[in-house]
């Protein structure tokens, strides 16, 4: 946007025929709540089998002439955050029915096979750990770019940190533990919430998302600091001394360009427990495997030296310079120096923004799969693995936009944020 690109953004779940998203999303929620262990038997196939199997691609195939006509002519790339657009886009330009370069965004730390589609021009990891995993996966031209956050997530400045306690009530002198679970509350988040209080090293302060039920259990048990789904969490992070995470998504990447330290604990099956490996070995987020281990690592992480060495590797993520960021490098994508005219969305002229701005390329589309990627803000959400082998579902990623006017987070705005989601 800022750097003259439209931008539009859609959702694979939509493009799927006969409400078949819709009902896959269903499905993979209920999974998580209900049934975790098959949710992480689901995971496992499809990791040992390499992909998802034969129904899962005859599904993602339906969605095949409905993504190319949700692209306007005059688009520059198409950017997925989602390992079913991945492979829709992969199988279109393998065909030749997608002209144009199409790019996957790897949203999470650890990387499984699902992300990994053919036909991919590039895929852009936050971090090395994650790089080494898609190029050991055979993915094409892996670079890392960085997180993609909010420019509001960052540390605090002078009495901010003071200000947020006292917007959300909480006390001077207190130390808190943010509790996250994403956008629909998935989890042993009152388990959680009750060992953080009885370790005393810290006081629990829970966002719930969109799980009402969850913040009523969680007021019932006594917790004082509950809250539902909010759009002010850069405040939030500030107010907070460390977080506890369970899945490994935006919140995360998140709390490190806030420079608030990050725990893995009692992660959510399959993705969850793959992502806090991940994030355990980047060096950024601490995992607790056994509840003895917490109160250590809760004061650690906020009065010692492992807190400092994770607030520095967080921050380290950010890229200094824009121009090194994700955006950029989509950016790139899009406008190579020359691309021969062919039918079907391909690259639009350099257009003039506004009276008295050369050069700007207002008139160039970046057609996002799933979620946006701008020059400024991007959009990311956390791991929806499909299907098992045989299986005749695709597993939902929920969407996760920043928009600077209406954003929810118990992890997005006007649609879950990838902070709040599972």
């Amino acid at each position: 946007m800022a750097d003259g690109h439209a931008v539009d953004r859609w959702d694979l779940l939509d493009l799927l025929p006969a409400r078949a998203g819709r009902a896959a999303g269903s499905l993979y929620h209920r999974l998580l709540d209900s049934a975790p262990w098959a949710y992480q038997r689901i995971y496992t196939g499809t990791e040992q089998a390499g992909g998802a199997g034969p129904a899962a691609r005859a599904l993602l195939r339906t969605a095949r002439s409905r993504v190319l006509r949700a692209l306007p002519a005059d688009t520059g790339a198409v950017v997925s955050t989602y390992p079913g657009a991945s492979h829709v886009l992969g199988s279109l330009r393998l065909a030749g029915e997608l002209r144009i370069p199409a790019l996957t965004y790897l949203t999470d730390f650890s990387v499984h096979p699902l992300w990994v589609a053919r036909g991919i021009d590039r895929h852009l990891a936050v971090h090395e750990v994650p790089a080494a995993q898609a190029r050991a996966r055979g993915a094409a031209e892996v670079r890392v770019c960085g997180p993609v956050t909010d420019p509001r997530f960052r540390p605090a400045r002078g009495g901010e940190r003071a200000a947020a306690r006292k917007r959300f009530g909480l006390l001077p002198g207190v130390r808190y533990a943010l509790l996250v679970a994403g956008s629909w509350g998935v989890g042993p988040v009152r388990q959680v919430a009750a060992e953080i209080r009885a370790c005393g090293v810290a006081v629990p302060v829970v966002v719930c998302g969109r799980n009402q039920a969850l913040a009523r259990q969680l007021a019932a048990d006594g917790i004082e600091h509950v809250h539902g789904w909010t759009d002010d969490m850069p405040n939030l992070m500030w107010a907070c001394d460390v977080m506890v995470q369970n899945a490994g998504g935006l919140t995360s990447l998140e709390a490190f360009a806030s420079g608030l330290p990050v725990v893995s604990y009692r992660c959510i099956p399959g993705h969850g427990a793959a992502n806090a490996a991940a994030l355990d070995e980047a060096g950024v987020a601490l995992w607790i495997r056994d509840a003895t281990g917490l109160p250590a690592a809760l004061e650690s992480l906020m009065e010692g030296r492992t807190g400092l060495r994770q607030r520095a590797s967080g921050l380290s993520l950010v890229p200094a310079d824009p121009a090194l960021g994700p955006a950029a490098t989509i950016a790139d994508a899009c406008l190579p120096a020359e691309r021969p005219a062919a039918s079907g969305p391909r690259r639009a002229p350099h257009a003039s923004g506004k009276p008295g701005a050369p050069g700007r390329r207002s008139g160039v589309r970046l057609g996002t799969t799933f979620a946006p990627a701008t020059a400024v803000w991007a959009s990311a959400v956390c791991t929806a693995v499909a299907t098992g082998q045989d299986a005749p579902v695709l597993l939902r990623a929920v969407q996760h936009r920043i928009d600077p006017d209406a954003r929810n987070t118990s992890h997005p705005a006007a649609v879950p944020a990838a902070e709040n989601l599972p």
